[in-house]
């Protein structure tokens, strides 16, 4: 009998001052004219892949820190003329120990970028850049 996917659902509310709140609690996002709604999709693009990577590497054994940025294109498609993310590019930053072995390494990482739902649901496509203990993982 196959087994059903786990179904996950998110809610939130934004009010007429702009100000967002989850259904989960927590303080409310208040609207900023600094902060666009593009930097809330890299913003979550950025703490879901490092939460990935955290679930990964925590049940491999590793202890992790870690922290990220993103930069985003934001213009028209040509394939249907709408403006949208066209680039999407990451710097994430983990310490991991104890320091993984090169196989191992490449594992995770995949594995991370692989349960990251924000970037699955993304038309583009993220690069992501992973700085590993200081050294860069290709």
């Amino acid at each position: 009998m196959p087994t059903r996917p786990r179904v996950l659902q998110f809610d939130i509310a934004v009010d007429r001052a702009g100000d967002a709140r989850s259904a989960l609690g927590g303080s409310p996002l208040p609207r900023e004219a600094e902060w666009w709604a593009e930097h809330i999709v890299l913003a979550g693009l950025v703490r879901c892949t490092l939460a990935s990577m955290d679930y990964a590497a925590r049940r491999a054994g590793y202890k992790v820190a870690s922290s990220g940025r993103a930069h985003g294109v934001v213009t028209k498609r040509e394939e249907d003329g709408l403006y949208a993310l066209v680039e999407i590019e990451t710097t994430l930053d983990v310490q991991l120990a104890p320091v993984p072995e090169a196989d191992a390494l490449k594992q995770l990482v995949a594995k991370a970028e692989r349960g990251c739902f924000v970037s699955n649901s993304l038309t583009a496509r993220p690069r992501h850049r992973w700085l590993v203990n200081g050294e860069d993982v290709a």
